[in-house]
């Protein structure tokens, strides 16, 4: 029996050091508007959406850095967020969407939610665990900083799948008392950009027989500060790289924990300096992309997709169950830094 799902990345263009938050959240509504035109009833926003990516920046006051975080469990409630959460209900569609969180004890992370319209609440919340770059800024004044590691604190709320209620009529609930695996409310989980190239965050999921990844991104297309390379880069060939590692990590992941996933990416030229990749998409259990975004401004990527189509891989190429061998693995959960055989 087919579980269809109308989903969407809604894709953002740039977003400015000057951009002023109403301005921004009006692009949003907008995205969200269009894609319910199109049916969607799952709409992907990117990470830290309703502000430029700050954590490129360098920023002492105090104040400014206030400015760009939200607190911890209000952010529905915000009055520099809650139309688009209000929009959402109107419309009937769920939302996910990355934004900097600051908690009741004075910490930051790198979040994204997930809002149930028909609930009219938040039903998970996840925090990014893999944060790339450095505390300090590049010697070089030219460089592309990634400062996160200054900003905020690695997330500590695991990989946690969860069930989205009321978007897939007739789906199985506990009182069935069914068994059967792929026959209840879809099974979800999210990650925050730099998340998605490490496997161990997507076989975590995996293991929890998720069908939708949700990630939200703001990727570079030339940071040779950041990336380190014995030999120069040319912006335009960096940028077609980044692209291509994106949607590798995208494709392969897809197909190796049998599920779809969603992307979605800041885009464009920010601040005359800062070039985000784009490159949105929508990725089958074969991993394949079934649709992806054609420009680097804002853009909604659709697809109709059908959660049947993970059942055949986690059947047989990936039946955990069956094939697992957890014994040989031991290094996974027991090493951080590579250890090399002794030299011969």
């Amino acid at each position: 029996m087919p579980r269809t799902l109308k989903v969407a990345a809604a894709q953002m263009g740039p977003i400015h050091l000057t951009s002023k938050r109403p301005e921004t959240l009006s692009r949003m509504l907008a995205l969200l508007r269009t894609a319910s035109k199109l049916g969607a009833q799952l709409v992907l926003f990117p990470e830290t959406a309703f502000t430029t990516f700050f954590p490129r920046h360098l920023i002492n006051s105090q104040e400014e850095l206030d400015s760009y975080f939200e607190h911890e469990d209000n952010v529905p409630e915000s009055a520099n967020t809650k139309p688009l959460f209000d929009e959402a209900k109107t419309l009937g569609i769920d939302i996910s969407i990355g934004f900097a969180e600051r908690t009741a004890d004075g910490k930051g992370y790198n979040t994204s939610i997930y809002f149930s319209a028909k609930k009219g609440e938040v039903i998970a919340k996840y925090r990014k665990v893999h944060l790339p770059g450095t505390k300090e800024p590049f010697a070089n004044p030219d460089a592309v900083n990634q400062l996160e590691k200054r900003y905020f604190e690695p997330g500590n709320l695991g990989f946690k799948a969860f069930r989205t209620p009321d978007l897939i009529p007739g789906a199985a609930k506990k009182e069935s008392g069914i068994k059967e695996h792929g026959k209840g409310d879809p099974i979800m989980g999210m990650m925050i950009c730099n998340d998605r190239r490490w496997a161990e965050g997507w076989r975590c999921y995996g293991l929890q027989g998720v069908e939708i990844v949700l990630c939200g991104y703001n990727t570079a297309g030339f940071a040779p500060d950041l990336w380190g390379t014995r030999k120069p880069m040319i912006p335009e060939e960096a940028e077609k790289d980044a692209v291509f590692h994106h949607k590798l990590v995208m494709q392969g992941n897809s197909y190796m924990n049998s599920c779809f996933s969603i992307s979605a990416a800041k885009a464009g030229l920010e601040d005359a300096k800062y070039d985000l990749i784009g490159g949105s998409c929508i990725t089958s259990p074969e991993g394949h992309v079934l649709a992806e975004a054609k420009t680097k401004d804002d853009e909604v990527v659709f697809a109709e997709i059908d959660l049947e189509d993970c059942r055949q891989g986690k059947e047989k190429t990936f039946d955990f169950d069956r094939h697992r061998r957890v014994d040989q693995y031991g290094p996974i959960t027991i090493q951080t830094g590579v250890v090399e055989p002794e030299l011969l």
